[in-house]
């Protein structure tokens, strides 16, 4: 089974050696994503709130690349700099998956890149 590199000038280039997102058959699997600005590949200022709809907005724009959307989503991994900002972050994903609720882990890390609040990763499966 073949792989595909999935990139959008939509999200933001990566800052390490690893790609936006990899479809491999059905599935697509995209790399965490941190709140940077595609535009200006700035990181967002603000609270948790801003930062979790910036990072959720770049992998929207990444599976739309790919052909699909966040309601392909099946499993979310989410990485908070402090897990106190859990039920903050919860807002704003449920607005993003209020009908379609993927699988999905999320823990407090001691440090992100670039100092985020957070990191979020994402596996899709469209057919």
């Amino acid at each position: 089974m073949a792989k595909e590199v999935i990139f959008t000038e939509k999200a933001p280039k990566p800052i390490g050696p690893y790609s936006q997102a990899i479809k491999v058959g059905n599935f697509i699997f995209v790399a965490g994503q941190i709140p940077i600005d595609p535009e200006t590949g700035e990181i967002v200022k603000g609270d948790i709130k801003e930062q979790t709809k910036r990072v959720i907005e770049n992998i929207k724009a990444i599976l739309e690349e790919a052909g699909a959307s966040l309601n392909d989503v099946v499993k979310v991994t989410v990485y908070l700099k402090d897990l106190n900002d859990f039920a903050k972050m919860n807002e704003v994903y449920s607005e993003y998956f209020g009908e379609s609720k993927p699988a999905r882990v999320a823990v407090e890390v001691s440090r992100l890149p670039k100092d985020v609040l957070i990191e979020m990763e994402a596996i899709a499966y469209k057919e």
